[in-house]
């Protein structure tokens, strides 16, 4: 299902990502500025029920809080088979960074308008769970216009484009 395929300085390689949540309204929303990939602390239950894809993000953030981040109203639902231990559905979880990435988040964030966004879960390569946490800034309703006519003018260029092509390789 996720796989995405990177180019790095002309090499391209295959990543394994098996994507549980995605964030779409994150990037409708606010206007991206930068993103990071962060680790989740989780308990054994919560990592079971990511495996069967019980996770929102639907109107999830992260704060700064004490020089660590953590992760707010994320739905992790709980695991049926459990047997003894239940944990609340939306309690905060820690993100883990380098403390570099720490600082330079915290300084991002104290900007006007700036906050912490996850915008999708995912396993990596090594089954680990990931989440996708990005530094944003809002956007307001005429710029969320003007970018989704940008997008429908890029789609129709696309679509004209490959025609094109297509038509030309035919003769």
């Amino acid at each position: 299902m996720g796989r995405y395929i990177c180019f790095v300085v002309g090499y391209n390689f295959l990543i394994d990502m098996k994507i549980i949540a995605n964030n779409r309204k994150a990037r409708h929303n606010y206007e991206v500025v930068d993103s990071y990939e962060t680790g989740i602390e989780l308990k054994g239950n919560e990592v079971k029920s990511l495996r069967m894809k019980g996770c929102s993000l639907e109107e999830s953030f992260a704060r700064y809080e004490k020089g660590e981040i953590f992760l707010y109203n994320m739905h992790i639902t709980e695991f049926e088979k459990s047997s003894y231990f239940a944990s609340d559905p939306r309690r905060v979880r820690k993100l883990l960074l380098h403390k570099r990435e720490i600082l330079k988040i915290a300084v991002s964030t104290t900007q006007k308008g700036a906050t912490l966004v996850p915008l999708k879960v995912y396993f990596n390569k090594r089954n680990l769970v990931k989440v996708e946490l990005a530094v944003a800034k809002g956007r307001h309703v005429y710029d969320k216009r003007k970018k989704l006519k940008e997008d429908i003018i890029q789609r129709e260029t696309d679509r004209t484009m490959k025609n094109y092509r297509s038509s030309n390789k035919q003769l």
